[in-house]
């Protein structure tokens, strides 16, 4: 049983894309998955763990509060006062930060999950938390399974075969102690740099990243077929 009042912990869950690769007229996190919000199945996995105390959501600016009228009529009001609502900038690092600048003095540990991964399970969670307080820093990956092959991109033509031994996928969530994230954000702006994730910016800060199981189930919902695998995954948990 995690005990939640070691620290005070807080999820940001950056949503403040559109997703172009899905083809819709709205962005990608508020299209329905099985009749409820992809953004919102997110939310609840994040609102219903006791390890969790405060949700950072960050939303496109133009949707912030259009997220907030959807939904908040859908939540209870517990649920409602957890989660403190910001716009997002364009970058998922500028998102993120922006997330971090609104976290409340009291937090000490920190998750960021894709809004658009909404099958992530409590059991991932709990893994990062028991991460965190054995590494400091940690992802959920799951191993490559697929041969992996490096292309010409101008030819189309194969010039290797990767070794996929030690490759692994990255997922989300990403945990980690809030100072080890700070002082990754402070050396990015620094040095210039951007990162793809949260565990890349802790790897160019010299920051040791850990990683812990994730799930195939855990995928992210980037195209419509995406959206297809969700809904069949989510009938065979019915």
């Amino acid at each position: 049983m995690l005990d939640k009042n070691v620290h005070s912990v807080a999820a940001i869950i950056p949503a403040a894309g559109f997703g172009t690769r899905m083809e819709a007229d709205i962005p990608k996190q508020f299209l329905e998955l099985a009749g409820v919000p992809i953004l919102l199945r997110t939310l609840r996995v994040f609102l219903d763990h006791p390890a969790i105390h405060i949700i950072i959501l960050v939303l496109p600016p133009e949707y912030l509060e259009e997220g907030k009228k959807k939904f908040l009529p859908l939540m209870t009001p517990d649920q409602q006062e957890k989660i403190i609502y910001i716009a997002g900038a364009d970058t998922r690092q500028g998102s993120v930060q922006n997330g971090v600048n609104a976290l409340p003095p009291s937090v000490k540990r920190i998750f960021v999950h894709d809004g658009v991964r909404p099958l992530v399970s409590a059991e991932i969670i709990d893994r990062c938390f028991r991460g965190i307080e054995e590494q400091g820093a940690v992802i959920a990956a799951i191993p490559v399974k697929d041969t992996l092959k490096e292309v010409d991109e101008e030819e189309l033509e194969i010039i290797g075969t990767v070794d996929r031994s030690q490759l692994w996928q990255a997922q989300t969530p990403q945990a980690m102690d809030l100072h080890l994230l700070e002082r990754a954000y402070e050396y990015a702006a620094a040095t210039e740099f951007v990162g793809t994730d949260e565990a890349s910016l802790l790897e160019h800060a010299g920051v040791s990243v850990g990683v812990v199981m994730g799930s195939e189930e855990n995928i992210k919902i980037t195209r419509p077929g995406d959206l297809r695998i969700a809904t069949a995954l989510l009938w065979e948990e019915s």
